[in-house]
């Protein structure tokens, strides 16, 4: 009995604390990604990979790599990791727009091409396909 009240209580606790420490915004930067590397899943990245919108999570831009879940919003679909994830995509507007690092312009991220830009999975969020590769191509450039 004893051993099933502290799964209770810190099961939600641990689940809570993981989600709440990943709400700290992560930058955009341009990365140029070895192959070799995996992601936090152990599953291999290859360079700069366009991913499907269902298997990232949205609230903490990375690519899981798995079906996460859809959160239909006014909508659209997003996507999230886990309960909490799924409980903010409609209360925060901020996890549901990024900035295009090609463009510099506002995106959603439900319409949003997505790819792989870090070694860990982090994720970019593009207007379209060819501001995609045009960001590709500036980055080869340096």
């Amino acid at each position: 009995m004893n051993k099933l009240i502290i799964y209770i209580f810190f099961l939600p606790l641990t689940v809570l604390i993981s989600c709440e420490q990943s709400k700290t915004p992560m930058t955009q930067e341009v990365v140029q990604i070895d192959p070799q590397i995996t992601n936090s899943n152990s599953i291999p990245l290859k360079d700069s990979q366009i991913v499907p919108s269902e298997e990232v999570c949205m609230v903490n831009d990375a690519y899981m790599g798995t079906k996460q879940l859809a959160v239909n919003f006014e909508g659209n679909i997003y996507y999230g990791c886990c309960q909490m994830c799924e409980a903010r995509i409609p209360e925060d507007p901020t996890v549901r727009v990024a900035i295009d690092p090609y463009s510099q312009k506002q995106v959603d991220k439900s319409k949003a091409v997505i790819a792989i830009v870090g070694s860990r999975g982090e994720v970019a969020y593009f207007e379209n396909e060819q501001n995609y590769n045009q960001y590709l191509d500036q980055s080869k450039e340096k």
